[in-house]
């Protein structure tokens, strides 16, 4: 009975043992965890960020143009027939006068000696018959018929001399020539391409312009142009004339502007990037593109702020510079871009910090600290927008 009694009491223990030991293990040791992790201060993020900079920025007007020759043709034949020399190679610089092609004229170069033989046959008949009338031996209208038949046949080679021109297919002007078109030996119809012509130096580019910005663009004004082909070099030009008339559809105007082409790197039909300069430089504040925040509810950044000072924390003096910023989160005005960089007409002053990269793990007023490695480099070719 004693041992009974003993063994219920062991048991008893055990179970309040064990009882106390899971009742640790999942009530009070989860709610102490829980305290722990509550009351740890939490990781300050690292964030990069760049000073807003004022920068002298003139008026811009941006728009999409086309390149095209000052002067481009396809050289055709007015007159058909064989093919009988090709005197260029493809992509070759051209002289004016410069003889391109000759079409098989030997038909033309006979019909030429028998009008010059008929010529000179006229012309002494007319000569006769001008003594004889002089002589007062024959009518004057011999005479008459005489230089008619001789214009006559002044006529024939004449024209037997434009078709043999016409054979002869030179460079209307200086310029490069395209593929060739044609072989040697092949006949060819009248007004058949057989290799373009175009002047690349200097070279003309169109562009449209908003009606609304017809006031601003003048003869004369200096235009900017980037082409995706080079990168980030810029070509510069003037503009030369404005259509006389705006277009139904799209309401906007066709400007042409020249552009010095010396290198000719600059094609016929190319994309171009261009910007018409209107107007005096003007003071703008700037910063990277990518400090800012762009919604539909409005444009915002993070301003870097110095933390304020809290009551009786003597130690704040002591303390590392970074651990003593936090970011306000302002609205602000956007403006023109240019390059990596965008105006902001309202919101930020010069000199403040702006965060650039890492605002997606930040709040209104969290603390940050700066961390130069943490912004991404830039690819040295940026994707074609």
């Amino acid at each position: 009975m004693k041992r009974s009694a003993a063994f219920i009491i062991v048991f008893i223990l055990l179970a309040g043992l064990a009882g106390g030991l899971a009742y640790f293990q999942f009530s009070v040791k989860p709610q102490m965890i829980k305290g722990f992790i509550a009351g740890a201060p939490r990781p300050v993020p690292a964030i990069a960020a760049a000073e807003a900079k004022t920068e002298t920025w003139q008026a811009r007007i941006a728009a999409i143009g086309t390149f095209r020759a000052v002067q481009g043709i396809d050289v055709s034949p007015q007159v058909g027939g064989v093919v009988r020399s090709i005197n260029f190679d493809s992509g070759q610089d051209a002289q004016k006068g410069q003889l391109l092609v000759q079409i098989d004229d030997s038909v033309e170069q006979a019909d030429l000696k028998s009008n010059l033989a008929t010529l000179r046959n006229a012309e002494l008949a007319l000569d006769r018959q001008r003594q004889l009338v002089t002589g007062g031996s024959t009518a004057t209208a011999n005479v008459d018929t005489a230089l008619a038949l001789r214009d006559s046949a002044a006529a024939a080679a004449d024209r037997t001399r434009a078709l043999i021109a016409q054979k002869a297919l030179a460079a209307p002007f200086a310029g490069r020539l395209g593929l060739r078109k044609i072989d040697a030996g092949q006949y060819v119809q009248p007004g058949t391409s057989i290799v373009t012509l175009q002047q690349l130096d200097p070279i003309d580019v169109d562009f449209p312009v908003p009606e609304q910005e017809i006031a601003r663009v003048t003869v004369g004004q200096p235009i900017e142009i980037v082409v995706d082909a080079f990168g980030n070099k810029t070509f510069s030009g003037k503009v030369t004339s404005i259509d006389a008339r705006v277009s139904i559809e799209s309401r906007t105007i066709i400007v042409r502007a020249q552009v010095g082409n010396p290198k000719r790197d600059l094609r016929p039909g190319m994309f171009a990037n261009v910007s018409v300069l209107v107007g005096e430089g003007r003071q703008v504040v700037t910063l990277p593109r990518t400090a800012v925040s762009y919604s539909l509810y409005g444009d915002t950044v993070y301003v870097v702020k110095p933390a304020p000072q809290q009551p009786g924390a003597a130690q704040a003096a002591s303390a590392p510079a970074d651990q003593a910023l936090i970011v306000e989160r302002r609205v602000v005005k956007t403006g023109d871009s240019r390059g990596d960089r965008v105006a902001i007409a309202d919101g930020v002053q010069s000199g403040e910090r702006i965060v650039t990269e890492g605002q997606l793990k930040l709040q209104p007023n969290a603390r940050v600290r700066i961390d130069d490695n943490a912004g991404l480099k830039a690819p040295q070719e940026l994707p074609r927008q």
